[in-house]
């Protein structure tokens, strides 16, 4: 089909060019016209003139036929440094409406794939958080608790001790928690907030407010698993890091756009910090197509995640 266009294309070009030759031996054939052995200076002039007006034929026809194409390019350009966010112009007819549909379709056949891409990569990543989760669980899990047993069994018993153990075993437990969210699969993204602000905070002396407006749309599954998880590391960097007296969390729809903010009135974040958790952060917006921000404001850090609603 390319091939096609293509030999059509440089087949209208040969035909503009083989007209105007045409033409032109056509007027030098019928016309009174002569050339002396010796031209005159009008005679030049005459043959300047017609040379010209030719040229210019040719260029006005050509550029007539190849004005579409180059409408096309400077599209395609325009698309390529929007990082593909709009589509290309359609022409109403012609070689130019032919060749903006393919290009239409392969920009989408690429997003299409790229959609995929990502969301096999999140995929992956839960994956591997399940099995670590598993393997924590299985294996330290059941050994810290077989430890316990055994040290409920001495004479006499090690209450120290056992308290260290047990407080180990708290701690690998939350750790697979935190891997695999079962809350999140069971009940839904509401109690999953709910249940991870109690769980980071409900011990502490961080007061705690939630703003999770009513009516949301449904998500899909990649999209809950993100703000989820933004959330998270979020409330978990508060948690550890801020020594903040109050932390806020809301959750609300604005447009076909669904807006997560984390704010804390802790010691903020550093000039120019970009360690791990805030790469994290924002690759796994990225995967669904969503924005992160954070920024230090007066006394706190806000961080705030822009993801579009995807419905199931």
């Amino acid at each position: 089909m390319l091939r096609l266009r293509t030999s059509s294309l440089v087949a209208r070009v040969v035909l503009t060019n083989g007209l105007l030759f045409a033409l032109g031996t056509a007027l030098l054939a019928f016309s009174p016209a002569t050339v002396s052995s010796r031209p005159l200076v009008s005679e030049v002039v005459v043959l300047v003139v017609g040379l010209s007006t030719l040229i210019l034929a040719n260029a006005l026809l050509v550029r007539r036929a190849l004005q579409p194409l180059d409408r096309l390019v400077a599209d395609v350009e325009t698309v390529r440094s929007d990082a593909g966010a709009e589509r290309v112009g359609e022409p109403v007819s012609g070689l130019g409406r032919t060749l903006a549909v393919a290009v239409n379709d392969l920009l989408a056949r690429i997003e299409s794939g790229n959609r995929e891409r990502d969301l096999a990569s999140l995929a992956g990543q839960e994956a591997e958080s399940a099995r670590i989760a598993q393997e924590l669980h299985d294996g330290v899990g059941q050994s810290l608790t077989a430890l316990l047993l055994e040290l409920g069994r001495r004479d006499p018993p090690d209450d120290d001790l056992r308290e260290r153990v047990r407080a180990s075993l708290d701690e690998v437990r939350g750790v697979a928690r935190q891997l695999r969210p079962h809350v999140l699969e069971d009940l839904g993204l509401r109690s999953a907030l709910a249940a991870l602000t109690t769980d980071l905070f409900g011990h502490g002396s961080t007061h705690v407010k939630r703003g999770i407006a009513p009516g949301l749309p449904e998500l899909d599954e990649a999209t809950e698993l993100v703000v989820f998880r933004v959330a998270q590391e979020a409330l978990t960097n508060v948690a550890r890091h801020a020594r903040a007296d109050t932390v806020s969390i809301s959750l609300s729809q604005r447009g076909d756009h669904l807006v997560l903010t984390v704010a804390d009135d802790g010691v903020g974040i550093g000039p120019g910090a970009n360690g791990t958790g805030i790469r994290g952060m924002r690759e796994r917006a990225a995967l669904v197509g969503g924005r992160l921000e954070v920024a230090r404001r007066d006394g706190g850090t806000t961080v705030t995640l822009d993801v579009p609603v995807r419905r199931p």
